[in-house]
């Protein structure tokens, strides 16, 4: 038995001893352990070449070398931009391994939150897949990162298929040649794999439960990206936990990689989940709706974890009338809220095809990596989001408190566990916002969402009490768009509301109100979008945008952008009706 860290979860708390055994190891000694009990099953499949637990080990090994090559350390930050590629999934481990810290950031992210993850979290070293090149290149003399590893999503395809790429996507793919602040900074995958030879001392530093693996990004309570750190403890407990709440994940089991590495649900669930268990992760860098027959049909996979979206998606592909989609055994929604008439819909689709399962709903933040509340196997409340995780307690208390509310009474639901972040980056006020010392000892994570819990234990989700858009199962943060928008010259501010979306169940609408003596115009609005484009991330880009006068205030002063979501609730009403 490993050692075990100084946290209530590994001793009692309030006389009840945790029902899991948690090892007080790296993320990376608790897959190592696993695949010695199945060093010949698969552990992931890109495109048809699959790489068998015992290979995946040796890339992992031969990826540390390259990066102590390098000369990074224990406790050294380098980032990972990338989609789900294996580059990605072995250098998470890899960095992991040699007791450095992976700080993982979305590839279609603008070049200023770029420039920020990058100096934020200090990092050494960036490892992107090549349409992130340009824009690392742009901000790199800014930041301290000192090299930079470029990787192509066909360096790890079958190589009939290289070729193919080539031509299609890969010939859209320009990367500009270095300058005198990048000169001698850019490597490639293959490059970079090259200097593992010249390092020859040991590879695996022991680092404990507490110690960070990874810094995810989030808005917190200010709108802000906040960097969320993330521990060994987080993640290994999660993947324990899922593996219990789940209750029917099974070794050479295949799940669908779908959700993203930079995101805790495609991390934590997606990937080392699946790999703990002794399962095959189908790597999926991109995912088209118009091609989602053809990834069931081809892979085959047991488990499909993801957003509402891509059940959506599911529903409306013509080309899976009359298939067989018996494999499917585990269906699992999170990412966003999904409705009981969306789940309804899904599970007779899934009893049509033949699959003995039901589509079930969890629900998470990033700050305790991804689910910690699921729908329990083959038993279903209306409404309900399941119920916690193993050692993982909920409740609901009256907001801007720590005061418990009764069963049945909506307020502020919070949330202690293993899996509750460490803190948010060189920020501790934020993080004193949302973890709070309760009156029972325990640090519990505040998550700015309403909801309520039945008798039974049962949690429902009802809204968020922060600003946030939920867009396919990522956050946009209106306060930021805002900010963004605010400083174009000719703005004078704005706001920035959610508003439904028949696929991607929300996306962002902004109102502007321009500077005196401007005037609304098709060449304002146009560079108004560019100046968008240029600074923020392409998943988080308003989708309307409206001219005012002026934005409706509160008694004190403030926008009152409640009064704009009636609005568009009522336009849609008066549209349907």
């Amino acid at each position: 038995m490993q050692n075990k860290v100084k946290t209530p979860w590994y001793g009692f708390y309030d006389g009840v001893r945790p029902h899991l055994d948690y090892p007080d190891c790296s993320v990376y000694k608790f897959i190592e352990d696993s695949a010695s009990n199945h060093p010949d099953c698969i552990a992931y499949n890109y495109y048809g070449k699959k790489g068998s637990y015992r290979q995946f080990l040796q890339q992992i090994e031969r990826c540390a070398r390259a990066l102590k090559a390098l000369g990074i350390k224990e406790k050294d930050v380098v980032s990972i931009c990338m989609p789900n590629t294996p580059e990605a999934v072995i250098s998470f481990y890899a960095i992991n391994k040699i007791g450095a810290v992976a700080n993982m950031i979305h590839p279609l992210s603008a070049e200023p939150e770029i420039k920020y993850y990058l100096s934020v979290s200090k990092s050494r070293l960036a490892i992107t897949i090549d349409i992130a090149y340009n824009k690392i290149k742009h901000v790199l003399q800014d930041t301290p990162v000192e090299k930079v590893i470029v990787v192509s999503a066909a360096d790890s395809m079958p190589l009939y298929m290289k070729p193919l790429y080539q031509l299609t996507k890969g010939r859209k793919i320009k990367l500009e040649s270095d300058d005198a602040h990048t000169t001698g900074s850019r490597l490639s995958f293959r490059e970079f794999l090259g200097l593992a030879g010249s390092y020859q001392g040991n590879t695996t530093v022991e680092t404990g439960g507490d110690d960070v693996v990874a810094i995810l990004y989030s808005g917190g309570t200010t709108g802000y990206p906040k960097g969320i750190e993330l521990t060994n403890l987080n993640f290994n407990a999660l993947a324990m936990q899922g593996i219990e709440a789940c209750a029917c994940l099974k070794e050479k089991d295949r799940i669908l990689s779908i959700m993203p590495v930079f995101h805790g649900f495609g991390l934590g669930i997606c990937i080392h989940t699946a790999l703990y268990k002794g399962m095959t992760a189908i790597l999926l860098p991109t995912f088209s709706a118009g091609t989602f027959h053809k990834l069931l049909i081809n892979y085959r996979p047991n488990v499909i974890a993801g957003v509402p979206t891509l059940y959506e998606a599911l529903l409306k592909n013509k080309k899976l009338e009359g298939k067989d989609l018996s494999f499917l055994r585990c269906v699992i929604s999170g990412g966003d809220s999904l409705s009981v008439s969306l789940k309804s819909k899904i599970d007779a689709f899934l009893k049509e095809h033949g699959a003995d399962t039901q589509v079930r709903e969890g629900y998470g933040l990033t700050e305790c990596v991804t689910g910690s509340c699921l729908t329990p196997l083959g038993y279903y409340r209306e409404g309900s989001i399941g119920i916690p995780y193993p050692d993982t307690y909920y409740k609901i208390c009256k907001p801007d408190s720590t005061q418990e509310l009764p069963y049945g009474e909506e307020g502020e639901i919070v949330l202690a566990g293993p899996t509750v972040m460490k803190g948010y980056l060189n920020d501790p006020e934020e993080t004193g916002k949302v973890l709070k010392l309760h009156e029972d000892g325990l640090v519990w994570l505040h998550t700015g969402d309403l909801g309520y819990m039945d008798e039974d234990g049962f949690i429902y989700f009802k809204q968020r009490l922060k600003r946030v858009i939920v867009s396919s199962g990522y956050s946009i943060y209106p306060q930021y768009i805002e900010n963004v928008i605010d400083s174009y010259p000719d703005v004078l501010m704005s706001c920035v509301i959610g508003i439904d979306h028949p696929y991607k169940i929300q996306v962002a609408k902004a109102f502007i109100v321009l500077k005196n003596g401007v005037r609304p115009s098709d060449e304002i609005l146009a560079a108004i979008k560019a100046h968008c484009e240029k600074n923020l991330a392409v998943y988080s880009l308003p989708y309307e945008y409206e001219f005012r006068e002026e934005l409706p205030k509160t008694l004190v002063g403030k926008v009152a952008f409640n009064e704009l979501v009636k609005e568009e609730q009522l336009k849609n009403g008066k549209k349907e009706s």
